[in-house]
């Protein structure tokens, strides 16, 4: 089977709502997009930039989307911009020129949004790819707005939100044809809640720069690193109570590194006693900093994948992840780092770690190996072949097979439980 174009390889317009931010999302397309490059692929990238302009390189186009002045602040770095359908009319003559066999779309911002109306104009399929879990972002910044008010009454009007926005949320994802998702948990809600095939797209790892080499650091201290956006919903606040629980144990020696920035930051300067604050890092600089720490501490249960937690395990880092959220996926208990059921545990697997060099030692190099199987082509070369689910369902054939943490996965659909 062929696209319309006569190629194996279907046209692809990526709508994306990060691709020049320090993020996940952001990580993963401009992957995709280096990908499309890579193999000489019909690929348009549309998404943010600093003015409103196009270009094209090879088979590949580039389309960047200034904002208005009148947008919605999210973070720092992402906003809603209300204004968005003036792009409309120049996409349109684009996409038309550029005869898309699908659109993808990352998500309900005004860019996904361009995205689903214009899949409905040209009449052409459309796939999404869920990379944030907003519903739970919203739930925890309204409960913190609420922090003042009766417990019970916080604890309400934060589930209303949870449920909310994760309804309007799924309205959003029904309008496709096929899903992806980066964990088992998601692929499993989105296909009974929307009805639609989903199916897995992973994250991939550079392991060359990402690396246990990278490590120069000569001192004994121990070094408890977290690298992400410090906000509520990564529940940074925690790393305080584990800093304090360490010094309550007679720890006086561990030293927290964190890379980042966001809305918690002078809360965690003002509270954490001894921590150095590096900003946000990226390439050789980042990568030093991931091989010279001695744990990697993550304790957010809304991210969706975790792309930081594999570039530590990449760098030969034991990881600590909690038991909510995607990390869980990438990590084996007392293999390559520790899964958390509780607060208790983050203090005893650090008092573990702390207390014996040669654990540190070979889950780092476990971790290091699990990263060595985390590539980007082979990511994206399956959502590729999914691709044709949108073009033409019951097209692919459905095996059995096994993923690394046991989980029964049919074409990637992922069946949760063991047996």
């Amino acid at each position: 089977m062929v696209a319309s174009s006569g190629s194996a390889y279907p046209r692809v317009a990526f709508f994306t709502d990060s691709f020049h931010e320090v993020n996940g999302v952001a990580l993963t397309s401009r992957q995709f997009h280096q990908f499309a490059v890579r193999r000489g692929l019909p690929f348009f990238s549309i998404h943010q930039g600093p003015e409103t302009k196009l270009w094209r390189h090879d088979e590949c186009s580039t389309f960047e989307l200034a904002n208005s002045n009148c947008g919605v602040a999210f973070e720092r770095d992402l906003s809603f911009d209300v204004l968005f359908v003036r792009h409309l009319p120049r996409l349109y003559k684009a996409l038309k020129q550029f005869r898309p066999d699908v659109i993808h779309v990352t998500g309900p911002s005004h860019i996904g949004i361009l995205g689903a109306i214009l899949a409905r104009l040209l009449h052409v399929p459309r796939a999404a790819s869920w990379h944030t879990n907003l519903h739970e972002y919203s739930e925890q910044r309204l409960a913190n707005k609420l922090s003042g008010t009766h417990p019970k009454f916080r604890q309400t009007a934060a589930q209303m939100a949870r449920r909310g926005s994760l309804s309007i949320i799924l309205c959003f994802y029904r309008l496709a044809k096929v899903l992806f998702a980066p964990n088992p948990e998601l692929v499993e809600m989105l296909t009974a809640r929307t009805k639609r095939p989903a199916f897995l797209m992973q994250r991939g790892i550079d392991t060359g720069l990402f690396s246990p080499e990278k490590r120069d650091r000569m001192d004994d201290g121990f070094v408890i690193g977290f690298v992400g956006r410090l906000s509520p919903e990564k529940n940074v606040r925690l790393l305080v109570e584990v800093e304090n629980r360490l010094l309550s144990n007679g720890i006086k020696d561990a030293r927290f590194v964190i890379v980042g920035d966001g809305s918690e930051l002078q809360w965690l300067k003002a509270n954490l006693k001894n921590a150095d604050f590096t900003g946000v890092l990226t390439g050789e600089t980042l990568a030093r900093v991931y091989a010279n720490m001695d744990t990697f501490l993550f304790p957010s249960e809304t991210d969706t994948f975790g792309n930081v937690v594999l570039e530590a395990m990449a760098a030969g880092v034991p990881v600590l992840v909690s038991k909510g959220g995607g990390p869980k996926y990438l990590v084996r208990s007392r293999f390559n780092g520790f899964v958390a059921q509780t607060f208790e545990t983050f203090v005893e697997a650090l008092l573990d770690l702390r207390s014996h060099p040669w654990l540190r030692r070979n889950m780092g190099e476990h971790a290091r190996a699990t990263a060595m199987e985390h590539s980007w082509d082979s990511v994206f070369e399956k959502v590729y072949e999914r691709y044709w689910v949108a073009l033409k369902p019951g097209l692919l054939p459905a095996p059995q097979v096994r993923d690394q943490s046991g989980w029964v996965v049919g074409n990637d659909r992922v069946h949760l439980g063991r047996d």
